[in-house]
């Protein structure tokens, strides 16, 4: 996978840096301390995943990620553990608290990895089917019969054209990686939409057919590559 890093501190980076010269499957292509720089290389390059710190002078790390169209995976590092919540409401892959050791760097690594190899295996295009997990068993999906998909409670619920609605307890963000990238977009910490099945939207909400489902704020770039 290629990485980069961004945080304020050199010493912090100096961290990730010698971390990340110890894990096989990780290449460090660049570090920042400035956020706007790193902006600038996103824009020239493809990154697979960001070591960002939260608590950076000019702009935070969570509204750096909200800036991205299409970030990247994430893993937050930073010092101050209030922000684990909001993190995680951005689909970071994990979360690292300074000072971190190496054993607690690579068990982040090694989430990322599993999540970059799942959605590798599922982000072609041209896909036509998933399976879902339902128990035992796993149930296949046609792509193009997927609506929306909402997280209720401790299961995920996918609507289906047909009327159908499958009920599972695989997570919103593994669900959204199983999916063809290119067609789904995810509004909300609790909904995920097929693109092609959108009839309208504004800032706050979108229609699908004679559903409405929310855009969280957190989300508000999530439409761009509609315009």
């Amino acid at each position: 996978m290629t990485v980069i890093a961004i945080d304020d501190e050199p010493i912090a980076l100096d961290v990730v840096k010698s971390h990340a010269s110890k894990v096989p499957f990780i290449e460090l292509k660049a570090v920042f301390t400035n956020a706007f720089d790193a902006l600038t290389y996103l824009q020239e390059n493809n990154i697979d995943l960001i070591f960002l710190d939260i608590k950076m002078p000019d702009i935070s790390g969570i509204d750096f990620l909200n800036s991205l169209s299409s970030p990247p995976m994430v893993v937050f590092t930073t010092a101050y553990s209030e922000h684990a919540v909001k993190s995680f409401e951005l689909d970071a892959i994990d979360y690292l608290l300074k000072p971190f050791s190496l054993p607690r760097f690579l068990k982040a690594c090694n989430k990322a990895h599993e999540l970059h190899n799942l959605r590798n295996r599922h982000e072609n295009p041209e896909s036509t089917f998933i399976f879902i997990k339902d128990g035992y068993e796993q149930i296949k999906v046609l792509v193009e019969e997927i609506l929306y998909i909402e997280a209720s409670g401790n299961y995920t619920l996918i609507n289906l054209s047909n009327s159908t609605l499958l009920s599972t307890r695989v997570p919103l963000n593994e669900m959204l990686l199983l999916l063809p990238a290119k067609k789904f977009i995810r509004t909300h910490r609790a909904f995920i939409v097929a693109k092609n099945k959108i009839t309208k939207f504004d800032r706050t909400q979108l229609c699908v057919g004679s559903h409405l489902i929310p855009i969280g704020a957190t989300f508000a770039n999530c439409l761009q590559d509609l315009y």
